[in-house]
C-alpha cells in the first residue's frame, strides 16, 4: 500500500530538504520503501545520511507547496530524537528511519527503510473529498512532463468539482496554488 507524506532529510551539510512522497509501507509502518528519482535531493541525501523522517500529515496546502517548491520561508520543525534529522511541527506523526538498502541501478532508486522511532503530534483531522481531490491535482502537477496537457486540464476541472463542494479554506487555498502553478507551466511552455 502507498501512503503519501512528507519526508524530511538533510544533505552531508545540513541543509534540510522538504519533500512530499508516497513510500509503499506495510501495515505496522515498521518498514518502507521509498522510490526517488536519483535526479532529486531525496535521494542524495538519502544516499549520503543513510536516514530521513517520514510524516504522516492532513494539511494538503504544504503537500502541495513542498511539492512545487513554494515552501514558506519558515516551515516550523523541531529535532528528531534517534536521528540527526528533523520532524515537521505540522504533522499527525512521524517516522524516524534509517536506510536498510539502496538499490540505484535503475532512474528510480528503491530505498529500503527501517524506522527506528516514531511519534504522535496530534489526532489525525479525519477524510476529507476535498484534501484528496488536491492532493491528486498536487500529483497531477508533477508529472506535467508526463501526461498530455489535455488529460490534466480534464482532470484538474473534475478535481476542482469535489474542492467547491468539500473544501475549506486551507484546501482552496491548495488547489488554487496547484491550478495557478499548472496554468504558468502550460502558459511558459507555449511561449517557447
Amino acid at each position: 500500500m502507498i501512503i503519501e507524506g512528507i519526508v524530511t532529510s538533510h544533505n552531508p551539510e545540513g541543509l534540510l530538504n522538504i519533500a512530499p512522497m508516497g513510500p509503499i509501507v506495510d501495515e505496522t509502518l515498521t518498514w518502507f520503501r521509498l522510490r526517488p528519482f536519483q535526479t532529486s535531493a531525496t535521494f542524495r541525501n538519502l544516499k549520503g545520511t543513510r536516514c530521513g523522517v517520514f510524516h504522516v500529515v492532513d494539511d494538503v496546502l504544504l503537500i502541495a507547496q513542498a511539492a512545487i517548491n513554494q515552501l514558506p520561508p519558515v516551515v516550523p520543525i523541531r529535532p528528531a530524537l534517534h536521528i540527526p534529522g528533523q520532524v515537521l511541527e505540522a504533522a499527525c506523526r512521524w517516522y524516524e528511519f534509517a536506510v536498510e538498502t539502496l538499490d540505484d541501478s535503475q532512474e528510480r532508486s528503491e530505498i529500503q527503510c527501517r524506522v527506528v522511532h516514531a511519534g504522535t503530534i496530534r489526532d489525525f483531522f479525519g477524510f476529507n473529498r476535498a484534501k484528496h481531490a488536491v492532493l491528486e491535482a498536487t500529483i497531477l502537477a508533477t508529472r506535467l512532463h508526463l501526461i498530455p496537457h489535455e488529460q490534466i486540464r480534464t482532470q484538474l476541472e473534475a478535481l476542482k468539482i469535489i474542492v467547491d463542494k468539500t473544501a475549506g479554506p486551507r484546501e482552496f487555498e491548495a488547489y488554487d496554488l496547484i491550478r495557478s502553478y499548472i496554468h504558468d507551466s502550460f502558459t511558459s511552455n507555449q511561449s517557447e
